[in-house]
């Protein structure tokens, strides 16, 4: 036992964390079997023995900031023979296929209305703001999806496909505020139950069905925070399904977390209680599936706004506990707050990205430009 707590310590103390310290990014121990447990089992045991009350720490955001930016994660290999069957599935079987594309819907956005509506902004977005000018969570999400709108060059009249539609914050906001009308796929049902009621008498159309059946041409497409439960495995079909679905004089935007490197797995823990068989994509992997289908007009990157995104989600989920805590246990609850602080972590410590890309399927004569508005100069 001592062996494996002087191995923790040693893997702390070179990013400058304290067991039992007095900073708000130490943690404090109540289990000493925290050591050989995390040793053991890696990240997927150190995210669980949190929501088993093993250990706490004031602020996990510092923690996972110091942690992921001397990327301890990589110098920690799990010993548990099971670590390499999830290596091996991730190689050989289709963890997206059509068959279990459903599974994210079931397991995580149908978990509750509620909870997501107490957590997010007034219009139910659930990815990256954009905080250029915005002083609130609110208008960070507002400045979002009209930074889309425009780099669409949406026009009255236009029709829009929308992979991955959630709650139906953009539908509205784009059909309202530019004339267009959407139809919206997702794979929640709980997401298109809410996505009809809010959109009622707008020109919109929301549909349960999985993006590799769709089928008919849009002027526009757009995909917001959905490209992350695609998987390496299908990128190359899922751009040939927006290849097919855009008309030629088109203009598709892929908005979606992405990684500094390549590869086919991902954190454990969040794979198991977040986002089951959920990837982020790489350059080089989103640049290969494009290839041939699509010229990349603009990549714009602004994933330190996902930090402020998740810490305004953070401090809702917290404002609001006392009227979620009769539905969740404490485990649920401190299982949701280790997700958010891990996740605004990993983007301050400039681990995961934030990439929005517009593509077209010939290239726009003249280069493409879109309009700014004066706060976004």
């Amino acid at each position: 036992m001592a062996d494996f707590k002087q191995t923790v310590q040693g893997l702390f103390n070179a990013v400058d964390v304290q067991i039992n310290g007095s900073r708000p990014w130490d943690v404090h121990i109540h289990n000493e079997g925290f050591y050989a447990r995390i040793l053991t089992h890696g990240s997927l045991a150190f995210g669980e023995s949190y929501m088993d009350g093993w250990w706490d720490c004031e602020a996990l955001d510092q923690l996972f900031e110091r942690l992921l930016s001397g990327r301890i994660d990589k110098r920690v290999t799990a010993k548990d023979p099971s670590f390499l069957l999830v290596l091996l599935r991730a190689y050989i079987l289709n963890a997206q296929s059509i068959k279990r594309a459903f599974m994210v819907g079931d397991q995580h956005y149908d978990i509750s209305n509620r909870l997501f509506s107490l957590m997010l902004d007034e219009g139910m977005n659930y990815s990256c703001g954009y905080w250029k000018d915005a002083k609130d969570l609110n208008q960070a999400q507002v400045d979002k999806l009209d930074l889309i709108c425009r780099k669409m060059h949406l026009k009255p009249g236009m029709s829009v496909l929308e992979i991955g539609c959630g709650w139906g914050g953009f539908a509205k906001y784009a059909a309202q505020n530019y004339g267009v009308s959407v139809h919206g796929v997702t794979i929640s049902k709980e997401q298109m139950r809410y996505a009809e009621d809010v959109c009622q008498g707008l020109d919109i159309s929301i549909e349960l069905k999985d993006y590799r059946e769709l089928n008919k041409e849009y002027d526009r497409i757009v995909s917001i925070g959905m490209f992350e439960h695609v998987g390496y495995k299908n990128y190359r079909n899922y751009m040939t399904v927006v290849q097919r679905c855009l008309k030629d004089d088109g203009l598709f935007l892929l908005h979606t977390i992405g990684r500094n490197n390549s590869d086919r797995t991902t954190e454990a823990w969040i794979n198991k209680y977040i986002f089951p068989n959920g990837m982020t994509p790489s350059v080089q992997q989103i640049g290969k599936a494009t290839e041939s289908l699509f010229i990349i007009e603009d990549w714009h990157s602004f994933g330190q706004d996902y930090d402020n995104t998740l810490m305004a989600w953070h401090e809702n989920f917290q404002n609001n506990w006392h009227k979620l805590e009769q539905t969740y246990d404490e485990r649920f609850h401190r299982m949701w707050q280790y997700y958010l602080l891990m996740c605004a972590g990993s983007f301050r410590a400039r681990r995961n990205q934030l990439w929005q890309l517009v593509l077209s399927k010939k290239g726009i004569k003249g280069g493409y430009t879109y309009k700014n508005n004066l706060r976004f100069e």
